[in-house]
C-alpha cells in the first residue's frame, strides 16, 4: 500500500485521558493527586502546589514528583498545559478555524474525512479495555434501569443509543436534559439507574446537573465525553472519551458514534440469549398488517 493511502496517525492522549490510562501504575499519593485533579479537571491543577497538596492530602514534593510523572518539566509548564486545555473546553464555532484557514488545497471530503479517521483511531487507542468492558456489563445487566440523556447536539446520540437498547433489553428510556423536564423524573432515579450522558464542550450545565442530582440519590453515571473531559466526570463512575477535532468550525461526532455502535454491539452480543427472542417478538409486530 502507497504512502498515499496511509491512515492518517492517531492523535496522542490528552492529559485527562493520559492519567486515567496510567492510574493503575501510579503510587497511591500519585494516585490521590490524579483523582483529585480529574474530579474537577483541570481547575484543580491551577491551584498553587501548596493548595493542591492540601486537597490531595499528600506532600509538596508529592504533587511535584506526580507533574514530573506527567511528563511537565515542573509545576508552571504543568499549569501551563492545563490552561492551554482549558482553552481548547471552551472554544465556540466561531473561535475555530474561518472558511479562508489554511488546509484549502486538500479535497474538502478527503481532508475531512481523514480527520475523522484520525478522530476514531485516536479513541480507540486512548480508552483502556477494561474501562469499555466495564460499561459493556452494566449495561447488560437485567436489573439496571438504563436512562440515556445528552444536551443540545448530543442528545440526538443519546436518542439513537435509547432507540437501539430498548430493543435488545428491557427497562430503558430517554431522559430530557432540560430541569423543567427532568427534575419531576428524580424522584424515580435511585440504585438501581444508570444514566449514560452523551455531553462534549461547550459542556451543558443542565445535563451536568441532571447527571449530579442522578447521583446524589445513588445512580450510577456513565460519560460519553471529549478528551478534555465534561464537568460530569466529577460524578461519574465510568467515562469513555472521543476525539472529536476537526477542519471545520464545529466539532465532529462520528467518534461518540463508534462508541454507541460498539456498546450497543457488544451489549446485543452478551445478552443475545433474551435480546434474540426480543427482537424476533419486535420483528413480528412490525409485520403484523394493521
Amino acid at each position: 500500500m502507497g504512502d498515499d493511502h496511509r491512515l492518517p496517525p492517531a492523535d496522542p492522549p490528552s492529559l485527562a485521558e493520559r492519567i486515567r490510562l496510567d492510574m493503575e501504575s501510579f503510587t497511591p499519593s500519585e494516585k490521590r493527586a490524579a483523582h483529585l485533579l480529574l474530579s474537577h479537571y483541570p481547575f484543580a491543577g491551577l491551584d498553587t502546589v501548596a493548595e493542591f497538596a492540601s486537597r490531595a492530602g499528600i506532600s509538596a514534593p508529592s504533587v511535584l514528583r506526580f507533574v514530573t510523572r506527567l511528563g511537565f518539566g515542573g509545576f508552571p509548564d504543568f499549569q501551563k498545559h492545563l490552561r492551554e486545555e482549558l482553552e481548547a473546553q471552551l472554544l465556540s464555532p466561531l473561535a475555530k478555524a474561518g472558511p479562508s484557514d489554511k488546509g484549502q488545497g486538500a479535497p474538502a471530503l478527503a481532508s475531512f474525512a481523514e480527520a475523522v479517521i484520525g478522530n476514531l483511531r485516536a479513541t480507540v487507542e486512548n480508552i483502556a479495555p477494561a474501562e469499555f468492558d466495564a460499561v459493556v456489563a452494566l449495561l447488560s445487566d437485567p436489573r439496571r434501569y438504563i436512562h440515556f440523556t445528552g444536551g443540545r447536539f448530543t442528545g440526538a446520540l443519546a436518542r439513537y443509543a435509547e432507540s437501539h437498547f430498548r430493543i435488545v433489553r428491557s427497562h430503558v428510556d430517554f431522559i430530557e436534559g432540560q430541569p423543567a423536564l427532568w427534575r419531576d423524573r428524580m424522584i424515580e432515579i435511585g440504585r438501581k439507574d444508570v444514566i449514560v450522558a452523551f455531553d462534549i464542550r461547550r459542556y451543558q450545565e443542565d445535563v451536568t446537573a441532571l447527571c449530579e442530582t442522578a447521583a446524589k440519590q445513588g445512580a450510577t453515571v456513565v460519560l460519553l465525553t471529549d478528551p478534555w473531559l465534561s464537568p460530569i466526570a466529577r460524578v461519574a463512575r465510568h467515562v469513555l472519551p472521543a476525539h472529536i477535532v476537526a477542519p471545520s468550525n464545529w466539532d465532529s461526532s462520528a467518534g461518540l458514534l463508534l462508541l454507541t455502535e460498539a456498546l450497543v454491539a457488544a451489549v446485543t452480543k452478551r445478552l443475545w440469549e433474551t435480546a434474540k427472542p426480543r427482537m424476533e417478538a419486535v420483528e413480528r409486530l412490525r409485520n403484523e398488517r394493521s
